[in-house]
């Protein structure tokens, strides 16, 4: 099979991860219902824009509704997490692939692939988190979205739950948050405890050589690669779900995801969080209209 056919693309719009308290703040100008499922849309747009793929499709079945959406261990919606992180990891099973892209959906949804590709890779599998933020929540954290758990549960610290489910985890010495410029406390100090690298917006404004230097560390071979949309400046453009700005620039992504995937074979590459406002609010000035079902 060519790469096309063994590349799986895997269309995830879980919006369940997003904690309840992060929507309402910083969705405001969309009812609450809208604002919590624009994961889902967002999904939808970056399927229809991405250029055509020869190789194999699946969409993770994501419910709509609001069952399954209690906190339980300190974690937002935990049933309904569960679920659909089983369901994405049978679907992946099925396809048996060498190389996965995800469109998501809230940052959680690269556990799953990133998870499979670490079993399929044994020993021979780095992660750059490309994010505004380290994920590295817990369950005893402040915040219970699982959104912010996902390093935390990929590095084998999270949710004895989820980390059962998981076929395999990394260790943290070979995963890197890439663009960090905003955190909580609570979280902050496990980057530190954990060992993972982390290379602020401000040592990648000229260069890759910090990420590609810790990459060469690693012995890796192959890389999977997380891109929270967040990560882009917001004063150059808002593309997820909170404003942060002071980070990467567009071009400076583009740049570090150029360079690593000159230096390693990336098998896997996730886009998450994206929360397209104007569609969102097209769909608010649409709805109602005759004929549209």
């Amino acid at each position: 099979m060519d790469e096309a056919g063994r590349t799986l693309r895997l269309v995830w719009p879980q919006w369940q991860g997003a904690g309840t308290p992060a929507v309402r703040e910083l969705a405001p100008e969309f009812p609450f219902g809208v604002a919590r499922r624009g994961y889902v849309v967002g999904s939808a747009v970056l399927a229809a824009v991405l250029p055509p793929h020869d190789g194999p499709t699946a969409t993770v079945p994501v419910t709509m509704g609001d069952e399954g959406l209690t906190e339980r261990d300190g974690m937002e919606a935990k049933a309904v997490v569960l679920r659909q992180l089983t369901a994405a990891l049978d679907l992946i099973g099925q396809h048996h692939p060498d190389r996965i892209l995800t469109l998501g959906g809230e940052c959680s949804v690269s556990v799953a692939p990133f998870a499979a590709l670490a079993a399929r890779y044994p020993d021979d599998l780095a992660v750059l988190w490309i994010d505004a933020h380290p994920d590295t929540g817990t369950g005893a954290s402040a915040y219970p979205g699982y959104h912010a758990m996902a390093v935390t549960a990929l590095t084998g610290h999270g949710d004895p739950d989820v980390l059962t489910a998981l076929p395999a985890t990394l260790p943290s010495e070979r995963v890197a948050l890439v663009g960090l410029c905003e955190w909580t406390d609570d979280d902050y100090p496990r980057i530190a405890e954990w060992g993972l690298a982390s290379f602020g917006p401000d040592a990648l404004r000229t260069t890759t050589a910090p990420v590609l230097d810790w990459l060469a560390a690693t012995g890796c071979r192959h890389v999977a690669i997380h891109f929270d949309v967040d990560t882009i400046d917001s004063d150059e453009f808002r593309l997820g779900l909170g404003a942060v700005p002071g980070g990467l620039t567009s071009a400076q992504v583009r740049r570090i995801v150029a360079d690593v995937s000159a230096a390693a074979d990336v098998v896997g590459f996730t886009i998450a969080e994206f929360i397209p406002r104007q569609v969102m609010h097209l769909q608010q000035v649409i709805a109602g209209f005759p004929l549209l079902g």
